[in-house]
């Protein structure tokens, strides 16, 4: 995309004032029609998760194992999607309920909330897309842009990464340890070994609970149910892996280095979300499954701001790229998905990509200024 060195300081600023107001808007008008959504939906879930394994008791029978496993993939995809990501965000504590706040929610995934919410939370929101900042780009083990420097290893990425899509929220769980950082003496060993076991405890709990208990719980159908939750936690790592995935890694996002972050005014800190976010276009039920992820801008501009809101400003915000002259990368799941897997194995090889430029970099982005 054309780098929009078009932007004054004051162009920038405006931007970002027009962004809070949007903000603004949306947190004072909160309310109950919010809370029922939120609760109806959690309501969906748990309904999905008791149908599906109670269906799956049955699992001798084929079409019972296929329809308990269905509904207990999309349990499972709703709870980490729609309900644990955003719940973990801080988007519904203004209701003050106990059961639906970041403090007290812990998600059906290997990752222990408390980790999650650091590495996820503050480190990736904060420094969205800037190299040596953002864990999460490429997190550590995938080069998704040409300013990572190759290494031989990458010729394997577009296996190794298939591999994460299927293990997902194991991988998240043990990249939330940060075990590297603690290799080249960036963290106490010490510390590293403590969240390894907390992560080790969560990923224990989940395993029992799926390959053992509900499993012993459906006496002779004990292998159809344990392979039952296996494909439900498969399904739904690869739908969780692609939908990330698609909002921050095709083609049409930026990233940027640490020297674009200095001194970073609200403005320009809105402008690098808009820059390295993308969307993902298609009906309401991908934007219920995906956690509203799809509005991946949105979310990236407003994380706090309750999800199913998303949809109702996202007009306002495309409009705002159209005004000021800004890409607002969006596609449907497949384009987006067949634009992340050809970076992928597109930036496995050495040299490959368009490499930036003195016109094209996002530093010339965030302080062109206009004379």
């Amino acid at each position: 995309m054309p780098a929009p060195t078009h932007l004054s300081a004051g162009d920038i600023e405006e931007l970002g004032r027009e962004l809070d107001r949007i903000r603004a808007e949306v947190l004072a008008s909160r309310g109950e029609s919010d809370a029922r959504y939120i609760r109806r939906v959690i309501a969906l879930q748990r309904g999905l998760e008791v149908g599906g394994r109670a269906v799956m008791f049955a699992a001798a029978l084929p079409p019972a194992w296929l329809a308990g496993t269905a509904m207990l993939s999309l349990a499972k995809i709703l709870e980490n999607m729609e309900i644990g990501h955003n719940v973990l965000h801080g988007q519904w504590d203004w209701m003050r309920d106990p059961d639906i706040h970041s403090t007290t929610w812990e998600w059906d995934s290997a990752a222990p909330a408390s980790q999650w919410k650091y590495s996820h939370n503050f480190v990736h929101h904060t420094y969205t897309n800037v190299l040596g900042r953002d864990r999460d780009l490429g997190y550590s083990i995938l080069r998704v842009t040409p300013e990572q420097p190759w290494n031989p290893v990458y010729l394997a990425q577009p296996l190794y990464n298939l591999g994460l899509a299927f293990t997902f929220e194991w991988g998240i769980a043990l990249f939330d340890v940060e075990i590297d950082k603690a290799f080249r003496g960036e963290k106490a060993w010490s510390d590293t070994l403590g969240q390894l076991g907390e992560a080790a405890r969560k990923a224990g709990r989940q395993g029992l609970k799926d390959y053992v208990v509900f499993p012993l719980l459906a006496g002779p159908a004990f292998l159809p149910v344990l392979l039952g939750n296996l494909a439900a936690n498969i399904t739904r790592n690869i739908w969780a892996h692609a939908i990330i995935f698609c909002g921050h890694f095709p083609d049409g996002t930026s990233t940027f280095t640490e020297e674009d972050i200095e001194g970073e005014s609200r403005g320009e800190w809105y402008l690098r979300q808009l820059l390295g976010s993308a969307n993902i276009s298609g009906p309401g039920v991908l934007h219920l499954l995906s956690g509203n992820l799809s509005h991946q801008i949105e979310h990236h501009l407003f994380p706090d701001l309750p999800s199913n809101r998303y949809a109702q400003i996202a007009p306002r915000v495309r409009a705002l790229c159209e005004r000021f002259e800004l890409p607002y990368t969006t596609g449907s799941l497949p384009r987006q998905t067949a634009r992340v897997w050809k970076r992928i194995c597109r930036l496995a090889l050495p040299g490959s990509g368009r490499r930036m430029t003195a016109e094209t970099s996002p530093e010339r982005v965030l302080t062109a200024r206009a004379a």
